[in-house]
């Protein structure tokens, strides 16, 4: 793979969520989730945007598959709507919210095209929050209900499940700094949500392998680069504390059925409870591991010692403002080799932002062709050094709701026009046919 190859039985995908492109969100007996409640506060999305049309996915998912069918896709990740499913968040079934993600199933399959489907993309019921969230064990077990009725009805036909997407996101933007939905801000509320949200996955693999013999199980960690400013005893300490709260503390129980002990005892005061077989059943094994990658972090020792991101100067940046730095997806991939005993990997997210726009009907967008590339390449490294990587899914597929940043920041190889929902597939699109098609490397 040393010329940028990928293996031949490599899965081409690209990657959504639900309440990025769906819409809809007020039909069908959809139930309001924690993002509905979230973007209609005032001053918490850019510019008051919200989810409640977005790409109209729900509706014009046809389209959709056809050009996910000409680009050549062979898997597609896309998330279900837990309020669609159960709008009370547990208990009875939402039948049309069913059907719809049962015809978009076989619409990927009789395109060709095999789902890789995210049990769960942030979109938490609200009466569910109402009750405590994440950081309630209770949530839990709601959330295995829901498990029980999409696999229920799409366990005969989808193999592929991911059961969570970025617990530290669900954890920690959400209920310790704010950012997201709901936006709480506790460090011992974000350590029981993320203790939650992973004995959730553990959970659900249960109920995935009961329930569908056809079943193979994985979740999806979101992972940083992290390099030390310099190579002080104190900035490799912050550094690796910072990796700690980031990157192992989801990575050791998922992968080992262990929480790292230098955090264990950084978080003494606020652990929550762990009852004894949690972690066993956390650990489970993993029939496929989830990586998503966007950037790498540098990381100093503050005046306490505490981890400080230092700021890089004249690097290469994403229209969000994240470092472009493909050399840390190499580095991430072969680290997991080297630490841990991995199942098959997948990169299910990784892409780029930047402020595209239509040229004379066309949408050229260089530095995103340039950015993908560079992160396949090093994939191809990576592969090359005996790290058993699958496959990549770009993110995203299409333009959306970027949460707290509105649609004002343009993930999508595919542009939609959002006065009139006109989807374009953009130059990178039509790179990424070319480099399906052929697999070779790109210049």
């Amino acid at each position: 793979m040393a010329d940028g190859r990928l293996p031949d039985n490599f899965k081409w995908g690209a990657a959504v969520s639900a309440y990025q492109i769906e819409g809809a969100t007020d039909e069908d007996g959809r139930g309001e989730s924690i993002w509905d409640r979230f973007s209609a506060t005032p001053g918490k999305v850019a510019n008051g945007d919200n989810g409640s049309v977005a790409c109209d996915s729900y509706h014009r998912y046809p389209e959709d598959v056809r050009l996910m069918r000409e680009l050549g896709l062979n898997a597609f990740r896309f998330s279900i709507a837990w309020p669609r499913i159960l709008p009370d968040g547990r208990g009875r079934a939402n039948e049309a919210g069913l059907d719809f993600y049962d015809r978009f199933v076989d619409e990927l399959l009789g395109a060709g095209i095999e789902p890789f489907v995210t049990l769960y993309h942030w979109d938490l019921p609200q009466v569910l929050e109402d009750r405590g969230g994440w950081p309630v064990r209770e949530t839990v077990d709601a959330y295995v209900e829901y498990v029980e009725a999409v696999v229920g009805r799409l366990g005969d036909r989808v193999s592929n499940w991911i059961t969570m997407c970025e617990p530290w996101v669900i954890s920690w933007l959400s209920y310790g700094l704010g950012i997201h939905a709901p936006g709480r801000t506790d460090a011992a509320d974000s350590l029981a949500a993320a203790h939650h949200v992973l004995l959730g996955h553990g959970r659900a693999a249960e109920v995935l392998r009961r329930e569908s013999p056809i079943a193979k199980v994985g979740t999806t960690i979101d992972l940083v680069a992290y390099h030390p400013f310099s190579s002080s005893p104190e900035d490799l300490a912050a550094m690796t504390r910072e990796d700690g709260y980031r990157n192992r503390w989801f990575l050791d129980p998922v992968l080992e059925g262990r929480y790292p002990e230098d955090m264990l005892e950084h978080y003494a005061d606020i652990l929550p409870r762990i009852e004894p077989d949690d972690l066993k059943t956390i650990g489970a094994p993993l029939d496929f591991l989830g990586l998503n990658y966007y950037t790498r972090s540098v990381i100093r020792a503050g005046a306490d010692g505490a981890p400080e991101t230092v700021p890089g100067e004249d690097v290469e940046r994403t229209g969000i403002g994240w470092e472009v730095y493909p050399d840390g997806l190499y580095e991430l991939l072969v680290r997991l080799d080297a630490n841990y005993e991995l199942p098959p990997l997948y990169v299910t997210e990784n892409g780029a932002a930047f402020p595209d726009s239509r040229t004379n009907g066309s949408v050229p967008d260089p530095d995103r062709i340039s950015y993908v590339d560079r992160h396949l390449r090093a994939i191809a490294r990576a592969i090359d050094e005996g790290v058993p990587v699958h496959g990549y899914f770009v993110w995203s597929f299409l333009d959306n709701f970027e949460w707290t940043h509105g649609y004002s920041q343009r993930f999508g190889i595919v542009y939609i026009d959002y006065e009139t929902l006109e989807r374009i597939p953009k130059a990178s699109y039509y790179w990424y046919r070319d480099r399906i098609a052929g697999s070779p490397a790109s210049g």
